[in-house]
């Protein structure tokens, strides 16, 4: 879209409903969006957990994807058309939706999920996040994980293990017999690789040596690498940045987003950075430099395009 006619766009939809007003509209037609979608998910969800056929259950989880991108592609309208942001994304084109992929992005604000929701919409395979074992006992959402194929973790405490030592690496196992499923199919798998939101507060009491990222947290991202590294067709390194400032969901339906940029950039899944990341301390150490190099990186690509943008 030309710069000018969009910010023609925003201005108009600004103009047409106040913040709050279209963060309330914008509320209520994504509810209704999900109530639509969410009869035949649980009708495919249900089927498929009656019918323990390995063909149906492919089949049923075929549809429940279909859905959950049916419905992510109706929220994407919604905010196009409510909530004015102007989006500077830059290379998706040469991605493969029959292709595996590793996500791997930066986390602050739940926001974020909107956007790699809007910029891998039919790029990739539907991103499937890992989920704490426990939450497959919320109502609705985890029957909805579970539909989904998204991999339940089991994962015990230090302290739980140091009491009980037979279990060491059972959560492990757990996680890559949770990743066989995906062995039949392609598939993207997301991780935050700083494991939770940015802060100052979390920053600084990490002591982060980045200036606007927390520390990378490798176990997982080398784990998953282990598990279906020979099935991923690339490492998806995203870099997202809020160049006026990070906003909450509520806000950013509200229109208090100006704009968002987006870097992708692909990287080859190569055998150096393959390896049993538990056991093998000498790969341990190669691939935790590996991944705060990758970091080091993303962390100056943030500095270079906000001082950029301070600049204009």
């Amino acid at each position: 879209m030309d710069k000018y006619l969009q910010l023609e766009r925003e201005e108009a939809a600004r103009k047409i409903l106040p913040g709050q007003v279209r963060g309330a509209v914008c509320f209520v037609l994504i509810v209704l969006n999900t109530l639509f979608c969410s009869l035949p998910l649980f009708l495919f969800g249900i089927l498929k957990f009656l019918i323990p056929v390995p063909p149906i259950r492919k089949v049923m989880s075929m549809a429940v994807t279909f859905i959950c991108q049916t419905w992510n592609l109706w929220n994407d309208h919604i905010f196009d058309f409510l909530v004015p942001v102007r989006w500077d994304i830059q290379n998706v084109e040469n991605l493969d939706h029959q292709g595996s992929y590793l996500v791997l992005s930066n986390h602050q604000t739940w926001v974020d999920i909107l956007v790699l929701e809007k910029i891998f919409l039919k790029q990739i395979p539907f991103l499937k996040f890992f989920i704490k074992k426990e939450l497959i006992w919320i109502p609705v959402l985890g029957f909805s994980w579970w539909a989904l194929d998204y991999p339940f973790m089991h994962r015990y405490s230090r302290d739980f293990l140091e009491k009980n030592p037979h279990l060491k690496g059972k959560d492990l196992e757990t996680t890559k017999k949770a990743c066989e499923k995906f062995k039949a199919m392609p598939v993207s798998v997301m991780n935050f690789v700083e494991g939770t939101r940015f802060t100052p507060e979390k920053h600084k009491r990490q002591q982060s040596p980045f200036k606007h990222l927390l520390r990378p947290k490798a176990g997982g991202t080398a784990f998953v690498l282990n598990a279906l590294g020979d099935q991923f067709k690339n490492i998806l390194n995203v870099t997202i940045i809020y160049p006026n400032g990070v906003k909450n969901v509520w806000e950013f339906v509200c229109g208090e987003i100006d704009e968002i940029i987006v870097r992708v950039e692909q990287i080859p899944v190569t055998n150096d950075i393959l390896g049993d990341y538990f056991t093998d301390e000498s790969f341990q150490q190669r691939f935790q430099t590996w991944l705060n190099a990758l970091w080091q990186r993303k962390n100056d690509q943030i500095e270079t395009i906000l001082q950029k943008r301070a600049s204009i």
